[in-house]
């Protein structure tokens, strides 16, 4: 089939490229002319493991191509995948869609034959009525239909988790459309996915409650290291115990920082946003919500607490400042809050991240990035691990660091407590 994926981010990138390589033929367009450019000489804008190979692979085969026409684009296109982002409002906590309509209005003036339109982003309930209405002001309703087809993909894992998907969500009341798309992701159905076939509102809906739950199941472990570190329990005992309960999962029961990332802080005050003009109540996502925005200030108080209430002028390392592993992305990363609020109280910091340096800590003060484990753990009084890096599971810091005055902060509790204690270092974790 011939697609067109407007925007170039995580999911219209990955998805495009994915899709290419089932054998379809793929225009990934951009307005952004360097990063076309860049792009079909095989640079990837972001961190995403395998992308790489792939997108060479197709584009050498011709099946993916990269364009800023989108006029072109679409016209050459039996399929228009909307992929651009959905931010929070600035002023609000509602999504913002105007990148949403601005790519359908562009849609609209190139609609040359029948086209299935398809909103990949994540977008709040009603958002396919809406794009619906723009395009019928300018074009026959008998040339499109307006498709929802939410990607459940995860950084990091975004490739694995495209070609061998839980389920396809497809939401449409046009069966033709349905059946077209059903031969689409034939291959990934052929494999095990789910086929999942509903009205455009409850596809909309599927994706934000998904999140939402989600973002429920890690605030509601964080909560319970808690109570455990209070109560002298290991919260790791907790996840297991709890997680073997098929009901449950184990899944998204692991403690740590706040959640981050580009879909649940912002999906989960959408979908609030959304009940809310809907005059519902959303109380536990408030909840979670609430409970998250805290998170950093907890964890921040228990390293004052590690350090005597004696943080100015101390040296504190970061391993890790993304949200999570295997991604470079820093979209509400608790690093954000903790790092500059470090500084301020006159701590001096280095930090190492796999994906380098970040530009968001480029003009705080007493903070710089370092090129190796070895050069942030060497001199350092704290070590916060805050992301699970695999680079970071086998570190022998007693090679690393010969004073034993160094204390160790397991934000993942990815560490062995003894083995960390054994070596004659004072360690700390979630909820242990």
């Amino acid at each position: 089939m011939k697609l067109c994926m407007i925007g170039t981010g995580y999911v219209g990138l990955v998805s495009g490229v994915c899709f290419s390589d089932l054998g379809n033929e793929v225009i990934c367009v951009d307005r952004d002319q360097d990063k076309i450019n860049k792009l079909k000489q095989g640079i990837i804008p972001i961190y995403e493991p395998g992308l790489e190979e792939l997108v060479l692979k197709n584009y050498k085969n011709k099946r993916l191509k990269f364009s800023t026409d989108l006029s072109s684009s679409i016209k050459k296109s039996d399929i228009v995948f909307i992929c651009v982002g959905t931010p929070t409002k600035k002023k609000g906590s509602g999504a913002d869609l105007s990148q949403i309509f601005s790519a359908t209005k562009e849609i609209s003036k190139s609609i040359n034959k029948f086209k299935i339109i398809i909103t990949k982003s994540t977008v709040p309930v009603t958002t396919g009525d809406e794009i619906e209405k723009i395009l019928s002001k300018n074009v026959n309703k008998n040339k499109f239909s307006v498709v929802s087809n939410p990607e459940f993909l995860r950084e990091g894992e975004a490739i694995r988790d495209f070609i061998y998907p839980d389920r396809v969500v497809i939401g449409t009341n046009d069966k033709k459309s349905a059946t077209k798309l059903r031969n689409l992701y034939s291959p990934l159905i052929s494999k095990g996915a789910k086929f999942i076939s509903t009205n455009r509102r409850a596809a909309e809906l599927i994706k934000y409650a998904s999140n939402a739950f989600l973002a429920t199941k890690i605030t509601f472990i964080n909560e319970i290291a808690n109570l455990c570190e209070k109560a002298q329990i290991d919260v790791e005992d907790i996840s297991i115990g709890i997680g073997l309960d098929k009901r449950i999962g184990s899944r998204f029961l692991r403690s740590g920082p706040a959640y981050g990332g580009s879909c649940f802080p912002k999906d989960t005050k959408a979908i609030v946003t959304t009940a809310d003009k809907f005059k519902v109540n959303l109380s536990v996502i408030k909840s979670v919500i609430k409970s998250n925005s805290l998170r950093s200030k907890l964890l921040l108080k228990k390293i004052n607490q590690i350090l005597n209430n004696k943080v100015r002028n101390k040296k504190v390392c970061f391993l890790g400042v993304t949200f999570k592993a295997n991604t470079d992305d820093m979209r509400d990363s608790s690093s954000l809050e903790m790092i500059p609020f470090l500084s301020k109280k006159g701590a001096k910091i280095k930090y190492y991240d796999p994906t380098g340096f970040k530009k968001e800590f480029k003009n705080i003060k007493n903070v710089n990035c370092v090129n190796s484990i070895r050069d942030a753990v060497e001199g350092s009084d704290l070590v916060v691990l805050h992301t699970e890096w695999n680079d970071f599971k086998s570190i022998n810091f007693k090679k690393l660091h010969p004073s034993k005055n160094l204390k160790i902060y397991d934000m993942r509790n990815i560490f062995s407590p003894l083995k960390i204690k054994s070596q004659g270092f004072k360690y700390y974790g979630i909820g242990r």
